[in-house]
């Protein structure tokens, strides 16, 4: 096994628990590291610091898998999963659906598995996980005996570690449009053509919070197929959607009728920013306005625009709102921090010159764990606040 000797003081953000070695902070390399190896990890003085996976063609060069000298064989991978799979059984109920392994939350970067009632759906977002994908089919039919596992590797990361884009089954086979439930509500999911592996699993517990808030008249921007705008619904407000696609819209319109709650739901194709314009030169009108747009800053680079995109967006809201309204203002932007999207929110509170309230700080559901020492592992955000 090749050993990876990092540049002097480079062993500090390790020592806080994160867990990825940038191509910029290694010195030399004893031995031979292929793409996909796993090496062993020393700081400048020969300190022991942990093994992971090699990939030199990406700027995150090494992805540790852990920090004791232990063999990376069917053991690790079976006790990785196993421990991922106890957590679901504790912190997740009231669904069909939910993350089963999320990555380096928990402790198997570049490892994404989705549960859609009795399908699995995997991605494998890196060379030195894609190493041993077959390994984890495997485990994953023995552990958690699905009846199919389809793969949706054709996420553009991939690219960046030198992975084609792909998808199909490798396992079994079923139906690629699920039903499932989450707290009494159905959905169908799209596991194949749908967002993400099909459905946002991350804001099922920002979902059901927002039902305690939800009354009279509700815009759900960036609705996508509907979850916020039923669960809203559903606590008894008749909700807008709206989101840029036709088919996300058809299939909350569907999710509508099949919950009894069509009557209570309006959803319409455009673009938000547009709609948002146009209903802001209206005046207030809405009880509550739920903000959860896509990424705005996937990368750092992009950040000043995206701080931009998000202060108008809240700001329209906010003009949006009636007195005592509720907003929701979400960022699923792994480079805007909370504090940054405070900051935007109140920016935009003082240009609306409306007062708002911070009620609850949210983040991504259980399933989706956060690493302490790696705030890249919080990317979703949640701000549910009442505005004066």
């Amino acid at each position: 096994m090749a050993t990876v000797i990092l540049h002097p003081g480079r062993e500090a953000r390790l020592a806080g628990g994160h867990q990825w070695i940038y191509a910029s902070e290694i010195r030399s390399i004893d031995g031979t590291a292929q793409p996909g190896d796993v090496v062993d990890v020393r700081a400048a003085d020969r300190t022991f610091l942990g093994r992971g996976y090699f990939n030199p063609r990406s700027t995150i060069a090494i992805r540790l898998l852990t920090r004791q000298r232990e063999a990376i064989d069917d053991a690790f991978f079976r006790r990785r999963l196993e421990e991922a799979l106890a957590l679901r059984r504790r912190v997740v109920s009231g669904t069909t659906a939910c993350r089963l392994v999320s990555s380096e939350g928990d402790g198997l970067p570049g490892l994404v598995v989705d549960r859609y009632g009795d399908l699995l759906v995997v991605q494998v977002l890196t060379l030195g996980m894609a190493r041993h994908q077959d390994r984890l089919v495997r485990l994953l039919q023995e552990l958690a005996q699905p009846a199919a596992i389809y793969g949706r590797n054709d996420m553009p990361v991939r690219r960046l570690e030198g992975l084609p884009q792909e998808a199909g089954f490798l396992a079994g086979e079923a139906t690629l449009l699920v039903d499932i439930e989450e707290g009494g509500l159905r959905f169908r999911v799209d596991v194949a053509g749908g967002q993400k592996t099909g459905f946002y699993l991350d804001q099922r517990e920002n979902r059901q919070a927002v039902e305690a808030y939800a009354r009279g008249e509700v815009l759900d921007a960036f609705c996508y197929t509907g979850g916020f705008a039923l669960h809203a619904a559903r606590a008894g407000a008749r909700v807008l959607g709206v989101d840029s696609s036709a088919e996300a819209v058809a299939a909350a319109a569907a999710h509508a009728r099949w919950n009894g709650l069509a009557e209570r739901c309006t959803f319409q194709a455009g673009n938000a920013f547009d709609i948002l314009r146009a209903l802001a030169r209206e005046g207030p009108r809405f009880d509550a306005v739920i903000l959860d747009p896509p990424a705005f800053a996937p990368s750092r680079r992009a950040l000043p625009r995206a701080a931009a995109a998000y202060k108008e967006i809240n700001l329209r809201a906010l003009k949006l709102l009636r007195p005592g309204g509720i907003l929701v203002s979400c960022s699923c932007s792994a480079h805007v921090s909370e504090e940054l999207l405070c900051a935007l929110v109140a920016e935009a509170a003082f240009d609306a010159r409306r007062r708002v309230r911070l009620l609850e700080a949210r983040g991504q559901s259980r399933d989706h764990p956060v690493h302490p020492g790696m705030p890249e592992t919080r990317y979703l955000k949640c701000l549910i606040l009442e505005v004066e």
